[in-house]
């Protein structure tokens, strides 16, 4: 089978990331590599180690002369519009960081271009590719359907740089993992509504608000609570976070590591319900985080597979961010229209 053509568009860190994947990913080639910033694209390669068969720094000319299989936008949030956009009116799928947009608007009117076109574009949402999510996701069955969903995220990180400054810098820059695993754990489930407030702890080292705590309303009734601080220094939890959920059978919990366990009714009645505790492991052979979203993004080129990640899913994670924004600038509880 021959190999699909990638053109990779950024070559920040990220960029550096995917260039990697891309390359150890023996169903695709490297055809092209661009950055604004002339040369910095051949300096990555460089630096890595590998090479492409194009470099450049504008967007029309790789699409003409190296006429990819597909595209890699890992270009700034504010550019992910026009360059999707881009790619899509010229035929070319296309797979993108997260987050998809910078605002809802744009966001549409991606979905809006993808529907048009008929043309893939999907949003690498790279932490749903973990298999021991997906193992807590079938363990969570045995519990009957959740009502009740909760996950805890409490980091002490000191990253420097643009993030310290960042306004909303923990719903912005990293909640939309955890609300869209909630939704992937909820069988995928559409988000109704948000009320959520926004902190910054007097201890904070950042100027953005570094805490949330958000209670999401879901489609079939189900509450997802998100609490959260990226200031928390100390017995810190997983980056997958802490997770709970309720349902009427029992209560499956994951550490977000290795721990994965559920109690479940075995007798009804009496003060306590007895319960019979049950484990689940994670298979080792599932490919993780962006090579998975890699792996899952080629098979739906190959085979016309919808991916998770896809535009029109994956606007409903990015709804769920926006609108715990603006519940937490407003004090209301929010409805959500993706």
């Amino acid at each position: 089978m021959t190999t699909v053509r990638a053109l990779l568009v950024g070559a920040g860190g990220m960029g550096k990331t995917w260039a990697k994947n891309l390359s150890a990913n023996a169903d695709v080639s490297l055809a092209g590599w661009i950055d604004i910033r002339p040369g910095a694209a051949a300096a990555g390669a460089s630096e890595l180690g590998i090479s492409a068969e194009y470099y450049g720094d504008n967007l029309d000319s790789a699409l003409r002369l190296v006429k990819p299989d597909f595209v890699v936008d890992v270009t700034i949030p504010e550019a992910h519009h026009d360059v999707t956009l881009t790619c899509l009116a010229a035929g070319i799928p296309v797979i993108g960081e997260k987050p998809m947009a910078t605002s809802m608007d744009q966001a549409r009117a991606m979905v809006a271009a993808a529907e048009r076109t008929g043309v893939r574009y999907m949003v690498s949402q790279s932490r749903r590719y973990d298999a021991r999510l997906w193992a807590y996701r079938t363990l969570m069955q045995h519990v009957g359907e959740v009502g009740i969903l909760d996950a805890d995220f409490y980091i002490g990180a000191h990253f420097g740089g643009f993030r310290d400054a960042m306004a909303n810098v923990l719903l912005l820059d990293m909640a939309i993992h955890t609300f869209d695993a909630a939704r992937y754990l909820l069988g995928d489930s559409t988000p109704v509504s948000v009320y959520c407030e926004e902190y910054n702890p007097r201890w904070s080292w950042y100027q953005g608000a570094a805490g949330a705590t958000a209670l999401f309303e879901m489609a079939n009734g189900a509450r997802f609570t998100y609490r959260g601080c990226w200031a928390a220094e100390g017995l810190h939890t997983s980056w997958e976070a802490e997770w709970r959920a309720v349902g009427p059978q029992g209560t499956a919990k994951w550490n977000g590591h290795d721990r994965i366990e559920a109690d479940v009714i075995a007798q009804p009645g009496g003060f306590h319900s007895k319960t019979h505790h049950l484990t689940a492991t994670a298979a080792g052979d599932i490919p993780m985080g962006i090579a998975g979203s890699l792996k899952d993004f080629v098979h739906a080129l190959r085979t016309g597979a919808t991916p998770m990640g896809d535009c029109r899913d994956n606007i409903k994670s990015l709804a769920m961010v926006f609108g715990a924004i603006e519940s937490a600038k407003t004090g209301t509880r929010v409805r959500l229209d993706s």
